[in-house]
């Protein structure tokens, strides 16, 4: 069972099976190889890449706002619907040129030319019934994003890093979300399946040719994506050339460490392993401190990123952000830079996401419920600066311990 269950869940979500060997058989030659066979030959530490990850989203908030992948989604969810008529476009921003929609942008092109740089792109289509959850799987975290505020990403790790309660209280939706969504994975391998089963096909083996197209396509990708921000600027819209540049950096480090907050809420209930909890635990630390440091001195708003979902919003919201994310195989930027490996499953999870989330706002401020979510609480109105910033820290402390004996123990995993 165990084996089956792991078939299912990273059928549609792992590398394709490209080895560090075939990449430095076929790597570019010349001085820059070591360097090349060091970044793109291996995976990148996950400890590593949180902290990298944790001090890009201090970076980005010091620059104009936190990072947060539902906001960028929704515009493409948005423009679709102006497109094909339901939606009113009277403040609709392109997505060329909407800083959330630029940011994901930028993401899907770094974790794109990553994946082509160490070899690893390849169209995968998985089974229908793989691509049925995902669609499913993005729908519910489009919705669950409206009601929270955010996603994991900007309603949970960076709605927290900015000492918001709802940060706080959408965490605890996630963790259930998360086990539900686990629990309900274990009953369809028991009782359903055949639904995840037969019919995967993948287009392009990694690491099969010696003609070495991915890796220059890689570094076309990249350069194209430096030239497309320098562009931007020079025609004045340097807010969107800066977050295009953050996004395809986000991109990158995703790639290459594949960390994803999804394995960080889901992997120790199922296998035990707590690398990537402990990853989020440091990388959100990091990101709070600094996020902490640009409020107290007055260098962004203290009221930035605080969002009014707490209780109800950001509760309901991460329960079903949690268990769609599960079904789709990648959190709030993880069905992103997947997508950008080749994942067929996280195109459709993407897509469903964009609609759900669209569709969901429009129906929540039709019925004008959307200011009904919740209340905005910023902790340090409760505990002030330093009891705020102990707290978060030891939520995360103990959350990083949590993990740890939990990998040792195996007390709570369900394989």
């Amino acid at each position: 069972m165990k084996n089956r269950v792991l078939s299912i869940q990273r059928r549609a979500a792992r590398p394709a099976a490209s080895s560090e060997l075939d990449i430095a058989r076929h790597g570019p030659a010349g001085p820059g190889r070591a360097l090349y066979d060091h970044l793109f030959g291996q995976r990148w530490s996950v400890m590593g890449s949180s902290l990298a990850l944790g001090a890009m989203n201090v970076f980005l908030f010091a620059f104009d706002r936190p990072w947060t992948a539902s906001d960028g989604v929704r515009n493409w969810g948005d423009a679709f619907l102006h497109r094909v008529g339901v939606l009113d476009g009277g403040d609709l921003v392109s997505p060329w040129l909407y800083l959330g929609s630029l940011l994901n942008l930028g993401l899907l092109a770094g974790a794109f030319g990553a994946a082509l740089l160490s070899r690893e792109f390849a169209v995968r289509i998985a089974p229908a019934g793989e691509l049925l959850k995902g669609g499913l799987g993005g729908l519910l975290m489009g919705i669950g994003s409206v009601l929270a505020f955010g996603c994991n990403i900007g309603g949970f790790f960076s709605a927290l890093s900015a000492l918001s309660l709802s940060g706080l209280v959408m965490m605890i939706g996630l963790g259930i979300g998360a086990y539900a969504g686990l629990r309900y994975v274990l009953w369809e391998v028991e009782h359903w399946p055949g639904l995840s089963e037969g019919g995967a096909r993948r287009f392009g083996v990694p690491g099969s040719t010696r003609i070495g197209w991915q890796p220059a396509t890689g570094v076309f990708v990249l350069v194209l994506a430096l030239l497309g921000a320098l562009a931007y600027d020079e025609s004045g819209y340097t807010p969107q050339g800066g977050f295009l540049l953050f996004g395809v950096t986000f991109g990158v480090i995703l790639q290459r460490s594949r960390f994803c907050l999804v394995r960080a809420f889901r992997e120790p209930f199922m296998t035990g392993d707590g690398e990537h909890t402990r990853g989020a635990a440091l990388a959100l630390v990091a990101s709070m401190v600094g996020c902490s440091i640009l409020k107290f001195t007055n260098l962004k708003d203290p009221g930035d990123w605080v969002f009014p979902g707490c209780w109800v919003g950001a509760l309901f919201g991460g329960l079903l952000f949690g268990f769609g994310m599960v079904l789709a195989g990648g959190c709030g930027a993880g069905v992103i830079w997947r997508a950008g490996e080749g994942h067929v499953k996280l195109w459709v999870a993407v897509g469903m996401f964009a609609l759900g989330a669209s569709s969901t706002r429009l129906l929540l401020t039709w019925l004008d419920l959307l200011d009904r979510l919740g209340v905005a609480v910023f902790l340090p109105s409760i505990v002030g600066w330093g009891g705020a910033m102990l707290l978060v820290g030891a939520l995360m402390a103990a959350w990083y311990v949590f993990a740890t004996w939990n990998e040792q123990s195996r007390t709570f995993s369900l394989l």
